[in-house]
């Protein structure tokens, strides 16, 4: 079984880094959590149905209101949850990096567990460590920072009391 779920992995990692997926994913996947999230009655998102996936929960960082999206994430092994702005590889840091950044307090719910988190956003003495742990995981991801020709944004999710 593990082997059959790496192989799977692997594809979806390889079709996930395509053109094709970075052009269309950003207008089909938001509309296709959604729909899947009433069907599921909220639990696990879409994309998780093949990648580690949370829900989080952030404050906007201009307009201060609740903002929730569906992100991959890559669990630490001390319980600390690291998410990537990579946003499709668009040339634009993602909305909800912002709002961590303004708010570093957020919920996050994986599964259906929702966690108080506080948000660090990886500095670069560790930055070159987090990315092989990360790729570790999800072969090829990086390939997002050099398609998108930024700096992405990582941030680790620490659970709070």
């Amino acid at each position: 079984m593990a082997t059959l779920q790496r192989g799977i992995r692997r594809a979806v990692a390889r079709f996930s880094r395509s053109r094709l997926f970075r052009r269309f994913g950003p207008t089909v996947m938001p509309p296709l959590e959604r729909v899947w999230a009433v069907l599921n009655r909220g639990g696990r998102p879409l994309s998780g149905l093949l990648v580690p996936s949370l829900v989080l929960h952030t404050t906007g960082a201009r307009s201060g209101l609740p903002r929730s999206t569906e992100l991959m994430y890559c669990p630490e092994p001390d319980g600390a949850l690291l998410v990537t702005g990579s946003n499709f590889a668009g040339q634009n840091h993602p909305a909800w990096s912002a709002n961590l950044l303004a708010h570093p307090d957020a919920v996050v719910e994986v599964g259906r567990r929702s966690i108080r988190v506080r948000a660090e956003l990886v500095g670069d003495d560790e930055r070159e460590a987090v990315w092989a742990f990360i790729e570790a995981q999800w072969p090829g991801y990086r390939g997002y920072e050099r398609a998108s020709g930024r700096t992405l944004r990582i941030f680790r999710l620490t659970p709070t009391p």
